[in-house]
């Protein structure tokens, strides 16, 4: 029955939980004693000195229940009979010996911070080892091809997880994710390939319960590269025997979206600003979600939401056919290149960002296109066009309909997004200026839906006599292809006003008037960041408004509260939208700052003459 008990794919993950519970307090004691600490520096995120070697609690934690289902005796076959060739051994076995040669690299790299090249020769060293055991990804027909690809993979995804060790609770949270949704993909496979995400979720979750902020423990290069690598046998393990082709490349990627897209980010960002993407910094995903204004809980938990959403979408595709996947991944593309293009904007660093690009013989055009940014509209319009178009068609026949119908929807696919592109410009929608978007704005979008639809339809009459057409298919493609016009130009609406204020510096100041003139006022200060302003709120002598807000600022109550709330949010300064009419009014506003230390400054609007001839 133990016997039985062991081999249950649940047991590692209560055994890898417990150890690393039970292991984590010793090795932080340790830690203390022996000084394996990491103290703070310029360019990284803790405050305070802050215990390491968290990974030896992880690495016990997930190798000692693995131990059981590991063939030792296969490892060794695989130099004698030739790997891939002869034998192949199991996939614990060859995940156990990879995990174990990296953390032996990790403990190096915190002891002795071995050089950047000198880590990568040893992750090369291992990721080759798995090539010649006989596991590829299976994505090329090319055994070269296939095998260098799962050399990038293995390493790319390695130091990704490696990457994001940056903020507390991140890399353990994101890799308990991962792991967690490789079990579900993983479920119905042999028991081999059960035991490693399990044990791999179990030992992160318990080691979670040290490192969640405030952590008292890191895990450093000894558990950051061991998560990396097991995340990455996983993946390889799924795409070599997924049965469709798109799972096997669509899958692994999904799972693990949030290390790749910060990998990414980051990578771009640091070449083209001039700084080496190897040297470490406060310019990860996480560092732009605080400084756009979240908590630093609140940055990793929305990356562990981000890694929960697209896991989700990866056991979508691997439960559904090939025709169907594409109505998710593409959505979820979309949705990530958009935050990737926001956060990429933030300004981390002092120095200009894209540096790089400066003085080059291709900057002119960079920038005309960096400048001119309706081109990036036109390319994410005719994705969508095309996406909206392919889910219109999905969305009304059936799985085997479909696949009849399929024939149809690609031949008539260039005509819709020809005619779309047409009424687009025609109505204008190139025509307006990026991030702004008005009521006239929305009714130029609607326009173009309509003007789009009804051309689309045209042209299948015409061309196909709408044979094998359904006007259903055209409702449809309206609605998700209008509601995605509007998505698009109200994110980038939305996202631009929103970094505005979370990025907005300098005294903080208490507006008085919450009518026309404090909404001009709100609006200047906010687009205008020279001036060093930063409202914390609106007062107005109008009892109605006290508890409302105004552009998302609250109106904190009336002028005879304003000594209250200026000691409350310690504001400098009190800002006057409107002209005081009565004089006692304009003395009562100064006796109040000169009382409370405050600056006063009026706002006005001026529209003066020019004297042409001097």
């Amino acid at each position: 029955m133990n016997h039985y008990l062991l081999k249950l794919p649940y047991f590692p993950l209560f055994a890898a939980g417990l150890i690393c519970i039970v292991l984590t307090p010793i090795v932080k004691k340790i830690g203390y004693s022996r000084g394996w600490m990491a103290y703070p520096v310029k360019d990284r995120w803790h405050r305070r000195p802050t215990a390491l070697m968290g990974g030896i609690a992880i690495y016990l934690g997930l190798c000692l229940p693995l131990a059981y289902h590991v063939d030792f005796s296969g490892l060794i076959s695989i130099f004698e009979m030739g790997g891939g060739l002869g034998y192949k051994p199991s996939f614990v076995a060859i995940t156990w010996a990879g995990a174990t040669l990296l953390f032996i690299l990790g403990l190096l790299d915190d002891f002795l911070h071995i050089k950047p090249h000198t880590k990568l020769i040893g992750q090369i060293v291992v990721a080759a080892l798995v090539t010649f055991a006989g596991y590829r990804l299976q994505w090329f027909t090319s055994l070269t091809l296939d095998t260098m690809v799962t050399l990038f993979w293995i390493i790319g995804i390695t130091n990704a997880f490696n990457l994001i060790d940056n903020m507390d609770g991140l890399c353990a949270g994101v890799g308990a994710v991962s792991a967690l949704f490789f079990a579900v993909v993983l479920g119905k496979g042999p028991i081999e390939a059960q035991v490693v995400p399990v044990a791999l979720a179990g030992a992160l979750m318990g080691f979670l319960v040290y490192n969640f902020n405030p952590a008292s423990i890191f895990m450093g290069d000894c558990g950051s590269l061991v998560v990396g690598f097991v995340v990455s046998m996983l993946g390889l393990f799924y795409a070599e025997n997924a049965k469709l082709p798109m799972a096997s490349l669509a899958v692994p990627i999904t799972i693990v979206m949030v290390p790749i897209l910060d990998t990414t980010l980051v990578t771009l960002v640091r070449v083209l600003s001039g700084r080496k993407a190897s040297t470490g910094g406060r310019d990860h995903t996480s560092h732009r979600l605080v400084l756009m204004g979240l908590t630093e809980r609140g940055a990793v938990v929305f990356l562990w939401g981000i890694g929960g959403v697209s896991g989700i979408a990866g056991v979508f595709v691997d439960r559904t056919d090939t025709f169907t996947s594409p109505s998710v991944l593409i959505p979820l593309l979309v949705a990530l290149l958009l935050m990737g293009l926001y956060l990429s904007q933030l300004r981390v660093y002092p120095e200009e960002e894209f540096s790089f690009l400066k003085d080059k013989t291709f900057t002119p055009v960079l920038v005309e296109l960096t400048y001119k940014r309706q081109i990036v509209l036109v390319v994410l319009d005719l994705g969508m066009m095309a996406f909206s178009y392919y889910l219109s068609w999905r969305l009304r026949f059936d799985s085997t309909a479909f696949q009849f119908y399929f024939k149809v929807f690609l031949q008539s696919l260039p005509a819709v997004i020809v005619c779309k592109l047409s009424a687009y410009f025609a109505v204008g929608v190139y025509r307006n200026i990026w991030g702004h978007m008005s009521s006239d704005e929305v009714a130029t979008y609607l326009k173009a839906g309509v003007l789009g639809t009804l051309l689309s339809v045209a042209a299948v009459t015409y061309i196909y006599r709408f044979a094998d057409f359904s006007k259903g298919i055209f409702v449809i493609d309206w609605l998700l292809c209008t509601g995605s016009l509007l998505a698009t130009r109200g994110f980038f609406r939305l996202s631009g006003d929103l970094m505005k204020r979370k990025t907005l510096t300098g005294d903080k100041v208490l507006i008085y008037g919450a009518g026309r003139a404090g909404e001009l006022l709100l609006r200047e200060i906010l687009n205008n960041p020279d001036l060093r302003l930063n409202p914390v709120g609106f007062i107005d002598d109008d009892p109605i408004k006290t508890g409302k807000k105004l552009q998302g600022y609250p109106i904190l109550g009336s002028f005879k509260e304003a000594p209250l709330l200026a000691g409350r949010h310690d504001v400098s300064a009190l800002l006057v939208s409107f002209r005081p009419e009565d004089p006692e009014r304009t003395d009562a506003i100064k006796r109040f700052c000169r009382k409370n230390g405050l600056l006063l400054k009026q706002f006005s609007i001026c529209v003066l003459p020019v004297d042409l001839e001097t």
